[in-house]
C-alpha cells in the first residue's frame, strides 16, 4: 500500500537529521497506569523493566513460569522491542501460591514491583507513557531545532498513528484488503489488519486537515474532543470561547476511526471526511462489513513535560509525556528526519 507513511508536516519538513534507537537504552519508555493496584486480590501485578524484549514475549514467558494459560496474563499496552521499557503485567493466580519471582529475572528482564489487585490488567488501562529518547549523529541548525521544539511544546503535533501500526511498506493495510476480499487469517492477524485499516483512514483524514492548515482548530461541523478524554461534543458555534479552548489545548478537533454508524459531523468537516472515505471506499466498506463501530480520536496531541538537553554537538536527549495511544514518532518526525536502528 503506497502513501502509508507519506503524511504532511505541521511545521514544514525538518532539515535536520539523526539516528534513534542506536542502542535499546536510547529509547526509554515508562508506562503510567490509570489506577493504583489495591494491594489484594487474585491477580498478581508485576512492574517489569525489560531491555530489547517485546511485550508478547514477556507475557508468554510469564505464563510458562507461572503455569497458567497466556490468556490469564494481562498488560495495558504493547511496547517497542528495541528499547528499554517499564510496564505492568498481571497474572491470574486464584488461591495459588506465587512463584519465586526472583527466579524469573534475567539480564534483560527485571521485576521492579510486585502488587495484588482484584481484576486483570486490561488493554488500554494506562494514562500514557513517559519517553526519554536519545538522538545520535545529529546534524542540523541548533537554533532551528530549538524553535521547533518550543513550537511543539506550545501547540502540540498531529496525532498520527505511527508507521509501526502499518507494518513494513504498509503490508498490514494490504493484508486488510486481502481480508476484505475473502482471504483467511488467524484471529490475532485479523485484529492487526483491521486496526491498520482504521488507522490508515484516520491518518489520511488528518493529513488532509494538516494540508489545509486546520488540524489544530475547529472548523464548521467538527466534533471536539476533550483533552485526554474520549468525550466529545459538536462545535455548533465557532465562537471566541471555543477557539480559545482549542488554542489552549483543552479541546481538539477529532477524526473518525471508521466503522458502522451514522457520521455525527456536519458542514465542512463532513465533506472532508466523505472525500477521503470515498477515495478509500473498499477499506471503509470492509470495516463496516466486519462489524466495527465508529469511534473518535483527537487530531492533535499535546506533548506534555517536553524538555531537551544537548549532550554534545552530535547528541541530544528529548523527554516528554504522551497519552495512551499516541506515538513518540509523531513528535520526532516534526523535529528531524530520523533513521532507526534495531528495527
Amino acid at each position: 500500500m503506497d502513501d502509508v507513511e507519506d503524511f504532511p508536516y505541521a511545521y514544514d519538513k525538518p532539515s535536520a537529521q539523526g539516528i534513534i534507537r542506536l542502542k535499546p537504552e536510547d529509547f526509554i519508555v515508562h508506562e503510567q497506569l490509570g489506577f493504583v493496584p489495591e494491594g489484594q486480590g487474585e491477580h498478581v501485578f508485576l512492574e517489569i523493566e525489560k531491555r530489547a524484549e517485546n511485550t508478547d514475549y514477556v507475557a508468554e514467558q510469564l505464563a510458562k513460569f507461572s503455569g497458567v494459560a497466556k490468556r490469564d496474563i494481562g498488560f495495558a499496552g504493547l511496547k517497542d522491542r528495541y528499547a528499554e521499557t517499564t510496564q505492568w503485567f498481571s497474572i491470574w493466580l486464584p488461591g495459588r501460591k506465587e512463584p519465586e519471582w526472583d527466579s524469573f529475572a534475567t539480564d534483560d528482564i527485571k521485576i521492579k514491583k510486585i502488587e495484588r489487585h482484584c481484576r486483570k490488567l486490561k488493554r488500554g488501562a494506562l494514562i500514557g507513557n513517559q519517553f526519554v529518547i536519545t538522538v545520535r549523529e545529529w546534524r542540523g541548525d541548533k537554533a532551528e531545532l530549538v524553535k521547533r521544539l518550543e513550537t511543539i511544546k506550545q501547540r502540540g503535533v498531529p496525532n498520527y498513528f505511527g508507521e509501526q501500526r502499518f507494518g513494513h511498506a504498509g503490508q498490514n493495510v494490504s493484508k486488510a484488503l486481502e481480508l476484505f476480499r475473502g482471504a483467511k487469517f488467524k484471529r490475532h492477524q485479523r485484529s492487526i489488519y483491521l486496526s491498520a485499516a482504521r488507522s490508515f483512514l484516520f491518518n489520511q483524514i488528518l493529513a488532509q486537515r494538516v494540508n489545509s492548515g486546520n488540524w489544530n482548530y475547529a472548523i464548521a461541523g467538527d466534533l471536539m474532543m476533550l483533552n485526554q478524554s474520549g468525550s466529545y461534543f459538536k462545535a455548533e458555534n465557532l465562537d471566541e470561547r471555543l477557539m480559545q479552548r482549542c488554542a489552549s489545548g483543552e479541546i481538539h478537533p477529532s477524526g473518525v476511526l471508521w466503522g458502522e454508524g451514522k457520521s455525527e459531523l456536519g458542514s465542512v468537516a463532513f465533506e472532508i471526511e466523505q472525500f477521503i472515505i470515498g477515495n478509500f471506499s473498499e477499506l471503509a466498506s470492509g470495516l463496516e462489513k466486519k462489524g466495527l463501530k465508529k469511534q473518535r480520536r483527537a487530531f492533535r496531541v499535546n506533548v506534555d513535560s517536553l524538555s531537551w538537553n544537548f549532550v554534545n554537538e552530535r547528541t541530544f536527549d528529548l523527554k516528554f509525556f504522551l497519552p495512551a495511544g499516541s506515538y513518540a514518532t509523531a513528535v520526532l518526525r516534526e523535529c528531524l528526519n530520523y533513521k532507526m536502528k534495531g528495527n
